[in-house]
């Protein structure tokens, strides 16, 4: 895109310690190393993935990102958001829609599956829109430099893993209208690096951008639960009396989910791939 060139020939783009994005990546460190380093995450690097899996990582993250591009947009004029503001080139919602509407049809709405942690992590961008919208540089910093960096990788994964045309349902992974993602990455830096904040509206980003590593976190935390809690009621059931309902059937009914993905080593690497990918989009992302 052109405004990558001409915007980095005019503005400041040399990053100190006390800039904004490199505090960001200093107090996050912890949780960066984390989520690189799981087991699950590099189960995925290996192309365990599933169509399963994609689909749910879709849901969660259209609901993620409805509710952080509603608020971007809501406040797109305050001080804290506007220089950070790039909706023609980084916009995600509507991509997904078109993911979401290949896999599931027209009526892809009715048939999103999302763990709770999604929607507390949606509840909370909106909470953060109303009440402090400078808190949300935090989590559109984490989440769309993850998509320019990470995701890229995790596009080509899902694609070579699913057999996946060129395009087809990744669409989420496109980004048109930026022509060098590492250069716009370093526009974006200096944008925000260029937010004017108190000392509190700073310590309150920096504690906003830990907690959006932990609501990602939370979720794979929550999925695995949910796969344990599953995974224990089905035994118990095959040991106490026999049942009419196939493994299968039992696996969708406790899970809330589709009969499709419901045999017990699907619903293992639905739960798995998911919380891996999610991983992925916060993790692997280069500041």
């Amino acid at each position: 895109m052109e405004v990558d060139k001409k915007s980095l020939q005019t503005e400041k783009t040399q990053i100190t310690d006390c800039d904004l994005s490199e505090q960001i990546k200093a107090v996050t460190k912890e949780s960066h190393t984390r989520a690189e380093n799981t087991q699950l995450m590099l189960a995925y690097q290996r192309g365990q993935v599933t169509l399963p899996q994609y689909k749910l990582l879709l849901c969660s993250l259209y609901k993620i990102y409805e509710a952080l591009e509603e608020e971007l947009d809501r406040n797109c004029s305050h001080d804290g958001v506007a220089p950070i503001y790039f909706p023609q080139e980084l916009a995600r919602l509507e991509s997904l829609k078109k993911d979401l509407e290949h896999f599931y049809g027209q009526n892809w709405r009715e048939q999103l599956v999302v763990p709770a942690a999604t929607l507390r992590y949606a509840q909370r961008l909106r909470e953060i829109g109303k009440d402090h919208p400078e808190y949300l540089v935090a989590h559109a910093y984490t989440r769309y430099l993850g998509d320019l960096s990470g995701g890229q990788v995790l596009g080509r994964i899902t694609q070579k893993s699913l057999g996946l045309k060129s395009g087809e349902g990744l669409v989420f992974f496109t980004f048109p209208a930026v022509s060098s993602p590492n250069l716009f990455k370093q526009l974006y830096r200096s944008r925000m690096n260029s937010i004017e904040l108190t000392a509190d509206q700073r310590d309150g980003v920096l504690q906003e951008a830990i907690r959006a590593f932990q609501f990602n976190i939370e979720v794979f935390d929550e999925l695995q639960n949910l796969l344990s809690i599953s995974e224990t009621k089905e035994l118990r059931q095959r040991h106490k009396t026999p049942s009419t309902k196939t493994p299968e059937a039992r696996s969708a009914q406790s899970l809330h989910l589709s009969p499709s993905l419901a045999s017990s080593s699907q619903v293992l690497r639905m739960l798995l791939g998911v919380c891996v990918a999610l991983a992925v989009g916060m993790g692997i992302y280069a500041f």
